[in-house]
């Protein structure tokens, strides 16, 4: 149907497309002092009733941009809110691209299964794993439940069939992402299953724990599944210590996933041997638009063996073809429907190369030590009693007399949130409210650090 192509126009739209493109990404080069409110104009848009008639492409162009325009984004340099994204400028121009060959990556589709499985190697190879096997998912939750499930199979050979029939164990650190605790429910495990084990002081899983619990576990007769050693904790950037934890593994026969959707990257810089140990993992999961920079959603999750995956998904689908020497991309992975992922990520280390992302991953690192010591050498501030690990600063505005310093930064939070010159999230660490800047862009810069001090002494005055 004519009415649903664009046309005779389409070089007019393009053309008109990419002005607007340039000047987003302008934008998004320098910090803006504050966040546009959402007009009336954009209000009464958004409270339309369904058009039975369109409009110029332009138009709907150009209010999506005014819509997009005043929403919170992620790309810009001073969101350091979360685990953000960067929206890296090629991974935008991969996704319209990807949508626009509109690929579905269940089965074989010829070049693009060949540019998954190369970008896989490319990524074990970034971070030093020796299992160049794995498939792109749409987050960390989905890769660590995909984890998790083969975990299960592993463990529980005829699970598949019959379910949960003995009890079962899965340890991970008190500190590890509550998508691991949402997967052993969504999997049956329920949350009693989960053994959440104590973390030291610099709030890493304590692998004695790990050790005691699992023997505890067994003389019990309950069957260990799986050990999630946390390469990178959403709070503080812990990461746990992989080769003590591994070696547990082993002894055990367990099943080990690193779950590294954060922190993984930095395996392929000087931080490296932070990550020893990590070549014993049967499972990483690690999240591309987190600290590889580009679009959401771009997750993927390397196993040791893609027959453990192939074991926990496959079916005889009737309506799929199917090639007795290579299964279909779906019979090792949770989703039917699944986009070309791959090609954001493929096409940023071949545009831009594997040492760019090390160096911007190594800035990030060098940006949160700089915080570290400004906030160290301030006297209305407080930090943690160690140098963070990652890009993740844990830090309290604690100004002289202040009888609630939980308080007054969890207040501060919000204000610096409404004030719109920096996008920050709170962090409850051992009980206590603090701001938790995460440096994850490879826009900002040292400039956006001393300003962030600067807005935030300003603000915090004010109380």
């Amino acid at each position: 149907m004519d009415e649903l192509r664009i046309g005779s126009n389409r070089r007019e739209v393009l053309d008109f497309l990419s002005q607007k493109v340039v000047s987003v990404w302008e934008g998004f080069d320098q910090a803006r002092e504050s966040e546009p409110e959402i007009t009336p104009d954009i209000k009464k848009l958004l409270s339309e009733e369904l058009p039975r008639f369109g409009t110029e492409a332009t138009e709907s162009i150009s209010q999506s941009i005014d819509i997009l325009d005043k929403s919170i984004a992620q790309s810009r340099p001073r969101f350091l809110a979360y685990i953000g994204s960067s929206g890296l400028e090629v991974g935008a121009i991969a996704d319209f691209l990807a949508s626009s060959y509109d690929i579905n990556q269940a089965v074989d589709t010829r070049a693009s299964t060949l540019l998954e499985e190369q970008c896989i190697k490319w990524v074990a190879q970034f971070i030093g794993y020796p299992y160049p096997f794995g498939f792109f998912t749409s987050g960390g939750m989905v890769s660590n439940l995909t984890a998790l499930a083969a975990a299960r199979r592993s463990a529980l050979p005829n699970s598949r069939k019959v379910g949960l029939n003995t009890q079962t164990a899965i340890y991970s650190s008190k500190e590890s992402h509550y998508s691991i605790m949402r997967a052993a429910e969504i999997l049956g495990f329920g949350s009693d299953a989960l053994r959440l084990i104590d973390v030291d002081d610099h709030h890493r899983m304590r692998s004695s724990e790990l050790k005691i619990a699992i023997e505890r576990d067994l003389a019990q007769g309950i069957t260990p599944v799986a050990i999630i050693a946390t390469a990178g904790t959403t709070l503080t950037g812990a990461i746990d210590p992989i080769e003590e934890i591994a070696n547990i593994s082993k002894r055990f026969g367990i099943w080990l996933h690193i779950d590294g959707a954060y922190g993984i990257p930095a395996a392929g810089t000087k931080m490296a041997p932070q990550f020893t140990g990590m070549h014993n993992a049967d499972s990483i999961t690690i999240d591309a638009h987190k600290w590889l920079f580009v679009p959401k959603s771009c997750s993927l999750l390397l196993v040791r063996d893609l027959t453990l995956l192939s074991d926990t998904f496959s079916h005889e689908e009737a309506y799929m073809p199917h090639d007795e020497k290579k299964p279909n991309p779906v019979d090792f992975t949770l989703e039917y429907s699944r986009p070309l992922r791959a090609l954001k990520l493929w096409l940023a280390f071949k545009t831009h190369g594997a040492d760019a992302f090390r160096n911007a991953i190594e800035f990030n690192i060098e940006l949160a030590q700089m915080t570290y010591r400004i906030a160290l050498e301030h006297p209305e501030f407080n930090v943690l009693p160690y140098a963070p690990e990652l890009s993740i600063v844990p830090l309290q505005y604690a100004p002289s007399g202040c009888s609630d310093i939980s308080w007054l930064n969890a207040t501060l939070c919000k204000k610096l949130i409404a004030d719109g010159r920096f996008y920050i999230s709170p962090a409850q660490i051992d009980g206590q409210t603090w701001l938790r800047p995460c440096f994850t862009n490879f826009r900002t810069t040292k400039d956006d650090v001393h300003a962030l001090f600067k807005v935030i002494v300003e603000l915090g005055r004010e109380f």
